[in-house]
């Protein structure tokens, strides 16, 4: 296997040699999903290389300040007729998180796979990984600052410092480290407003958001003598909230930042026989142990999978 800074110019090389590009990133679609993606396309259209930006699912509005947030393709809205050979794949931990987006890699598609998942199954011909990394905009600003710095301007350094800021917890969580803060300030030098970021990227919520937050507080319950609390919405809650996908993101701090929790657990019910468990702990728990152990993935402080049946089965079962 490469070591990472070989896999860097591996990539840089491969990105050079060729051209039309498909880059695309996880369902539902955080922070750093979507500046990663959006610094990728940046990134590519500096270089004058052909691209296109896809996800199955919309992004959250809330990025929309981003440059080319416009240019990324709901695959569940709109149709692609066609398939790429040249597939950047960022912020995915495994192939099941493209959704549908599979019919879009040709046959003898080469993936670039850029990730910071521990849990990733390097899936692709050319893995770029490292699970140490706060975000995957982290390890694209060591490529992008090491190999195209000419190609480094407002833009992209704006996707990267939001995929930093947003995985980061407003650079609070335990990921933040004195690389992560320097690498920061080296993007605010391309004359980036941090305030406007962080207002628009972490504070700003929707009154949908709140009141899916009110009826959510209606379900708390506690196990494990407190020391873990879990929040629910069910289909009814997001109708009568007038809420979508998007709006649920964010509402498993809540449970988690309580004192004396150490796992916070918000089930969020998509179907009548599928419910998405998000995970998130504070010391003790790696609870990407238990995700894994029911097909999902992600980080020992924050993970999910998806359970197959209702609410009530979902809660029993976790």
């Amino acid at each position: 296997m490469l070591k990472y800074q070989e896999t860097l110019q591996a990539v840089k090389e491969y990105i050079l040699g060729h051209d039309d590009f498909l880059v695309i990133s996880h369902l539902s679609p955080d922070g750093d999903a979507v500046g990663s993606s959006l610094a990728m396309a940046n990134l590519l259209k500096n270089l004058n290389k052909r691209y296109t930006v896809v996800n199955e699912g919309s992004c959250p509005r809330k990025f929309s300040y981003l440059h080319l947030f416009d240019e990324i393709i709901d695959l569940s809205q709109q149709s692609i007729q066609r398939s790429f050979k040249h597939i950047i794949s960022v912020d995915v931990a495994d192939m099941s998180r493209f959704g549908n987006a599979h019919h879009l890699f040709a046959e003898n598609a080469y993936i670039v796979n850029i990730d910071h998942h521990p849990t990733n199954t390097l899936f692709g011909q050319l893995n770029l990984i490292r699970s140490d990394a706060a975000s995957t905009t982290e390890i694209l600003f060591d490529l992008i600052d090491q190999h195209f710095s000419h190609a480094l301007d407002t833009h992209v350094a704006e996707s990267l410092y939001t995929g930093l800021l947003t995985d980061t917890g407003g650079f609070r969580y335990a990921n933040t480290n004195q690389a992560v803060l320097e690498k920061a300030a080296k993007l605010l030098s391309y004359d980036l407003k941090p305030a406007k970021i962080a207002e628009r990227a972490l504070e700003t919520m929707t009154a949908s958001f709140l009141e899916l937050l009110k009826l959510s507080l209606n379900t708390l319950s506690f196990a494990f003598d407190g020391k873990v609390a879990i929040l629910s919405i069910s289909l009814a809650d997001l109708e009568k909230a007038g809420a979508n996908r998007e709006d649920v993101d964010g509402l498993v701090a809540y449970p988690r930042n309580i004192e004396g929790v150490e796992v916070g657990i918000l089930l969020k019910e998509w179907s009548a026989d599928e419910v998405k468990v998000s995970l998130r702990s504070k010391e003790l728990v790696d609870v990407s142990g238990i995700a894994q152990k029911n097909g999902g993935g992600g980080h020992v402080r924050a993970a999910g999978f998806t359970y197959h049946g209702d609410l009530n089965q979902a809660k029993k079962h976790i």
